[in-house]
Formats: C-alpha cells, structure tokens, sequence
C-alpha cells in the first residue's frame, strides 16, 4: 500500500468489465443471443441465475443435427421452444435436418412457424422432405431457404414480404409452380436458383418488377423479363442458359463458361455472351471463361469492352498471360481486383512455368482511367508477382490505391516490402497496401 490507498487488483477489475454485458437491459440482450445459433445460446444458461432463462426469450431456432444425439430430445426441444412462442411472433427459423431426417415432423413444425409471423426460414432437407402448403400464403417471410426439398404445387400464392428466394437441389412437381412462388411475390429483390431440378426441356418465364439478383447455374433455362435487375450471375455448360428481355440491362454480370460441346456450339455462345458482356460496366469473369474469348478472339479484332468500369477477375497463374490483352479490352476501366490461384495441371503435373504477363505496349486503361487495383493471392509463392506489381505501380498514371492480399512468412515479407518500396510509382497520389 502506497499513501494510503488501496491497489485495484487486476481480477476485480477484470471481474467487474466482464460483468458488464449483464447491465444490458434484457430485449437487448436476447437480441445478441438471437445471433447465436441455439446451442451456443442455451449455453449461456450457465453463466449466473440472471441468464438461466434468457435465451428462452429469443424469437428464433437454430438447430443442426449434430445439436444433439438423441433425436428425441431435438424433437421434444423444438416442440417446446413452439409452445413457448405459442402467442408470439418467431423471427428466425433454421433447421438442418441430417441423417434423422424422418423422425421429425418438418411439415407441422413449418405450419407452427408461419402461423408464428415467421420472418426468415432456412430449411435443410436430407432426401426430398416436402413443404407444405401454408409456405405459399405466409404474409411476414422476408427470407426463405431451402434445399433439397420437393415442393407441391398451390392453387394460390401470396407472399407479401418476400424479398430474398434461395433454392438448391429444390424439386417442382411442374414448370408453372416456380413461375407462381416468383409472381406472388410482389417484392422479391433476390433470386438464387442452385441445381435446381426444374421439369427437363421447360423454360423459366421469369417476370418480375422488383427483381435485383439473379443467379442461376446449368441446370435451368431462363427468359428474364425484369426491368430493375442489376446484378447477374450465370455457370453455363456448353450452351447459353439465359435470355434477357428488357429495355435495360444488368450492370454487373457473373459470367462461368465452361465448354463441352462442339466447335459451331462453342463459337455461337461465345458470341452471345460477349453481346452481352460489351453492355455491363462491372464484370466478374473466371479464367476458363476469359480463355475460351480469348482463343476465339486470337484471329479476330481485339474485343472491346468499352462501358467496363469496374472488373474482377480470376487467373490461374499459368493463364495470365491473357491479362494485358484483357486490359486493353477494357479502355475506360477504374477498378481491377486480379485473384491469381495455382493451376491445376500444376498440381498434378508439378509445372513450374511462370508466365510473362509484361507487353512492349501498356493498355489505355491504365495511362487514364484505372484508379485501384487489388491483387489477391490465394496460392503459397508466386514468383511473378513483384514483376506484376511493378508493371502496374511503373505503369498507371491516374492510380489511387494498390492494394496487395498476399501471405507471406514474416522474413519473406520484409524482403518483399524492401523491394516493393523502390519500386517507382507513376502515379504520385497512389497509397499501397499490404494486407
């Protein structure tokens, strides 16, 4: 003790700080616990008397299969966790039903949770559960997941509130029970069709006013008629699986080709697909889809992307050779975000080739409109990477912001940022960034 006063000790203090999240008043506290999944906040229970029984407050369920052991404790919890919300409203409902799928009765529990106001439902079916009735007139869903689940057809359809309709490996009894789900949804923003098992050779007709987000995979076949569409992200096999129909058009757009037809198939998707792609300003393009248009444009006029503002690539680092020529492509370009990931073959075959990305000429792009850059490295060691972030940094008159994501051990770090500070920069107002 030193004149007179007493030393706080590092625990109480401690003690005290942590007892802190105790203060909060209860409807704040259950909502912290409402971002739990339900284990986690039944856990909770066992901090002091005060939250013994909170989390029974929180209008949500989270539950996996692995939750517990004993299906029969699942069951009885979640029977009870309904009784217990028997007159309030359930915001959040999120079942993953595992290998013990047939001991539960999902369809009464979905009945139970839409007469509840049921908010956001996430439902994970192990082998084609169906879903009853009553999902397709709840007027509170905002949110609805499911996969693997086998849809019925509804004579009637309202969903007032929906905004965001996520389906994988869903089933359709017929082609017009999609096309009612997005027509009685007077508000949908985003739509994620995933392996979707829609009726073979059938057309989606998807009309929507308020659609935002489409994305779709090979598996369906797409007429879209939605005027406020912005963003479009499609994986195509061979053939092209969408058409747009509208006086606008997206301005982002996903594409992933991947080709396994013949030659005259390859030709006219390709064709169709750089159609639309010389329409979009923000374009996120994957290796093997630049590869095929740059095979195809080898004996042709250099493409042009001239609306193009906004790109984010994905290169394996056997392909970047391409990149130059996929800049010149795009002459008005402000933002480039490059992700280098190891090829394949390399994996398999143990190359070590590492390409040349330079050229004599540099693109327009980078002489007047590309301000940030963003070079993503999700492989150990890539040995062409300083001579690609000189060939930007030496290059790029107007850039703003080099920002660099890469992994380096903390010795080959400071080597590489050794060198990357003598680097001379082009631009005198560019700040980089080493993540």
């Amino acid at each position: 003790m030193v004149g007179g006063k007493k030393k706080t000790k590092i625990c109480d203090k401690v003690s005290h700080e942590e007892d802190r999240i105790s203060q909060l008043p209860e409807p704040l506290i259950s909502e912290i616990l409402f971002h739990l999944s339900t284990k986690d906040s039944v856990r909770t229970s066992a901090l002091s008397t005060k939250w013994r029984y909170l989390w029974q407050s929180v209008p949500g369920l989270d539950l996996d299969p692995y939750a517990s052991s004993n299906t029969n404790t699942i069951v009885s919890f979640v029977e009870s966790f309904f009784d217990s919300h028997r007159d309030s409203w359930i915001r959040k409902l999120r079942l993953d039903l595992g290998y013990h799928h047939d001991k539960y009765d999902l369809m009464s529990w979905i009945d139970a949770a839409t007469t509840r106001r049921i908010q956001h439902l996430d439902v994970h079916c192990f082998h084609d559960n169906k879903i009853p009735l009553s999902i397709y007139t709840c007027t509170t869903l905002v949110h609805l997941r499911l996969r693997w689940a086998v849809l019925t057809n509804p004579e009637f359809v309202s969903l007032p509130c929906l905004k965001i309709m996520h389906f994988e490996n869903v089933s359709y009894p017929n082609e017009t029970t999609l096309q009612k789900l997005i027509s009685g949804s007077p508000v949908l923003e985003e739509l994620i069709l995933f392996s979707t098992m829609y009726p073979k050779g059938n057309v989606l007709q998807l009309r929507s006013d308020t659609l935002k987000r489409l994305d779709i995979n090979e598996f369906i076949d797409v007429v879209i008629y939605a005027p406020l569409l912005q963003c479009l992200r499609a994986k195509m096999y061979s053939t092209k699986n969408f058409q747009i129909i509208s006086s606008g058009f997206p301005a982002k757009l996903d594409i992933d080709f991947v080709n396994t037809g013949g030659r005259y198939q390859k030709k006219k998707v390709i064709e169709d697909i750089l159609i639309d792609i010389s329409r979009v300003r923000d374009l996120v393009i994957s290796s093997n889809t630049w590869k095929e248009f740059f095979l195809y444009s080898k004996s042709r006029p250099l493409l042009q992307f001239r609306y193009i503002s906004h790109l984010n690539a994905r290169f394996y680092i056997s392909d970047l050779e391409m990149l130059p020529t996929l800049l010149e492509s795009c002459p008005k370009l402000e933002s480039l975000i490059l992700e280098m990931v190891k090829n394949q073959s390399t994996r398999r075959h143990g190359e070590k080739r590492e390409p040349n990305v330079m050229v004599s000429t540099v693109p327009w792009c980078l002489v007047s409109s590309l301000k940030f850059v963003e070079l993503k490295r999700s492989i150990p060691r890539y040995e062409g990477e300083m001579e690609l972030v000189r060939y930007v940094l030496t290059n790029s008159t107007v850039l703003k912001k080099l920002r660099l994501n890469v992994y380096y051990t903390k010795k080959a770090k400071c080597a590489f940022l050794t060198e990357l500070v003598a680097i001379p920069r082009c631009s005198s107002t560019c700040v980089v960034l080493v993540l």
